[in-house]
């Protein structure tokens, strides 16, 4: 901070200037105490001069509105609202999200460092800060083909943007625990720099999550259980409670909330759809479901901003305090968490649901054309099998976890599997699409529903290689060629008919369209998949399919290599015993 700049907010905070701005007829949230507070909120240079009797050269009368913190989403990945950060920043701001920590780990996985500053040069044209974490699972496991690796080495070539708050989530929890050069340097990178390291350790317990946090890992958000969540309070850790699309363990770890442990706490998304947050909300869902359990609202915002804030040492924001950036929202009352007004450093940027700003969009050529497919065929998913009984992946319902189990299946005279519409159990394949590999893998899924046709996404965590299931092979490849034709995204076909496509030329994963029009085409993906399709209206069609080769969610996933058994880190045979 400049002299001249200090100055003037301590002349301001004392009274004897006014201020740029002041709030006036407000009740403040004071994060600090739990308490409210009456007085106007005196803004000097973008930053909090000081709550009390104040004159300024602009008024924003509050009409005995709340003022609280800004909100901040503690883990998203961007990419997985399937927008540019500039439209990121245009659809959540007027949601009262005013600093996103995201982890761009799908665009890491599709095209490296070049993913990783077409994503920084992007969030530099919003006023949403846009945080980010350095992804440190390039790929996510060894058991798979993604885009690029990324090793300490590539890390450091942009390790000290000012952008980088930190190391992005430690999926390959047993490569720490095991001490795999490789993730040890990463970590060491992160403590060299005094980063944040970011958590993923599902069902990881006792002297293992001993080593885990002993690595220097901060913080989670795959908690799943209270006994989860308590386990790493107690071992320091911060609990991102994670509710979006798919994923909703906000709901059960709210039940684990008490006042000792509430400061430990932070509300993050992780992976929303667009046209859930046009639908209900960014990090106001959570406030609402929060209010519903009955948890005090200033401790539900204190959640999403000052506990975000100190977790990721953000030391400039997270309360309404002298001296603080002034990310202020304006919330019609502390029960439905209605957003009128959103300041982001003293700047009125969003109003009754309007972001205010002109968005300007980054070139999106160097992360454009990233489906590189080799000899994929209709032969290529046809299957050789010696016995009829199978492992499966069986969905779990209420996430993104997956079941290891067996099914007996009808087989034709060459060993493929013959569909039977009378069992809810279909074909789904992983294909290689960066390095025109020609991997491809099958295995069977057990519970998604479909009754019809095909669909298929360049959207497959964490490699993000196209997933395809269907109830035939001739659907499920005309699906992927058409999806390669359209440079990714979504496609859902039947009888060699496109019944609907998304095409995401950013990198595979994220559309060019303003998000209205987006969540009008994944509204009536939804609308396709379930009305005509028949999948199963329990799951997300897109999201649950896309973590389906994701080797590091239990119990049992596909990946470009093969089917792959999580609680043993290993690939098993399609074939059961």
């Amino acid at each position: 901070m400049k002299k001249e700049k200090l100055v003037n907010l301590i002349e301001v905070a004392a009274g004897r200037k006014k201020a740029d701005l002041v709030i006036k007829n407000a009740h403040v949230v004071d994060v600090y105490t739990g308490k409210l507070l009456d007085g106007d909120i005196a803004i000097a240079d973008g930053l909090i001069a000081g709550i009390g009797d104040y004159e300024g050269a602009e008024t924003i009368d509050a009409k005995g509105g709340y003022a609280a913190p800004g909100f901040i989403d503690g883990h998203m990945h961007i990419e997985s609202v399937h927008v540019s950060p500039e439209e990121m920043g245009r659809i959540c701001v007027p949601h009262g999200t005013t600093t996103l920590i995201a982890d761009p780990h799908e665009i890491a996985n599709v095209a490296g460092n070049t993913g990783m500053r077409y994503m920084i040069d992007a969030s530099e044209r919003t006023v949403l800060d846009i945080r980010y974490m350095y992804p440190s699972c390039v790929p996510a496991t060894p058991f798979e083909h993604a885009g690029a690796v990324l090793t300490a080495n590539e890390m450091r070539e942009l390790i000290d943007d000012e952008r980088i708050l930190g190391i992005g989530e430690f999926m390959n929890y047993p490569g720490v625990i095991g001490c795999a050069d490789t993730d040890i340097d990463k970590i060491l990178l992160g403590k060299e720099k005094g980063m944040v390291i970011d958590g993923h350790s599902p069902n990881v317990e006792g002297k293992d999550l001993n080593a885990y946090v002993a690595a220097g890992v901060h913080d989670d958000h795959e908690c799943a259980t209270i006994k989860e969540m308590e386990d790493r309070i107690s071992r320091g850790m911060y609990i991102l409670m994670r509710y979006g699309t798919s994923c909703h363990d906000l709901k059960v770890l709210l039940k684990g909330i008490t006042k000792e442990n509430a400061r430990r706490l932070v509300l993050c998304t992780d992976d929303k759809q667009a046209n859930t947050i046009v639908e209900k909300g960014h990090l106001e869902e959570h406030l609402r479901i929060l209010r519903d359990a009955g948890v005090d609202p200033i401790m539900s915002l204190t959640f999403a901003s000052l506990n975000a804030a100190e977790c990721f040492r953000l030391h400039d924001r997270g309360a309404i305090a002298p001296g603080l950036r002034a990310d202020i929202v304006i919330l019609k009352d502390l029960e439905n968490f209605d957003v009128q007004k959103v300041l982001i450093e003293g700047r009125l940027v969003a109003e009754n649901g309007k972001y205010l700003l002109p968005v300007e969009k980054q070139d999106i050529a160097p992360v454009r054309g990233s489906c590189h497919v080799k000899d994929f065929s209709i032969d290529r998913l046809k299957l050789s099998l010696k016995s009829n009984k199978v492992h499966t992946i069986d969905l779990v319902p209420g996430g993104v976890l997956s079941k290891k189990d067996v099914a007996e299946i009808s087989l034709d005279s060459d060993g493929n599997f013959i569909y039977n519409p009378e069992v809810d159990l279909v074909k789904i394949a992983v294909i290689e699409r960066h390095h025109n590999t020609g991997n491809i893998a099958c295995g069977f899924l057990r519970g998604y529903g479909i009754k019809a046709g095909a669909i298929a996404l360049t959207i497959a965590h964490d490699s993000h290689n196209i997933v395809v299931t269907g109830v035939s092979d001739e659907d499920m490849t005309f699906a992927v060629e058409e999806l390669i034709k359209q440079e990714g995204g979504i496609i859902l076909v039947k009888d060699g008919q496109v019944l609907h496509r998304v095409p995401m030329p950013i990198g595979g994963l994220m559309s060019d369209l303003p998000t209205e029009e987006l969540s009008a085409e994944l509204s009536k993906v939804d609308e396709v998949a379930f009305g005509v399709m028949g999948i199963n209206p329990t799951y997300d069609p897109v999201t649950t399919l896309c973590f389906m080769s994701l080797p590091v969610i239990p119990e049992i996933k596909l990946t470009d290599v093969g089917l792959f058994d999580v609680t043993t880190f290993s690939f098993i045979p399609l074939e059961a015993e």
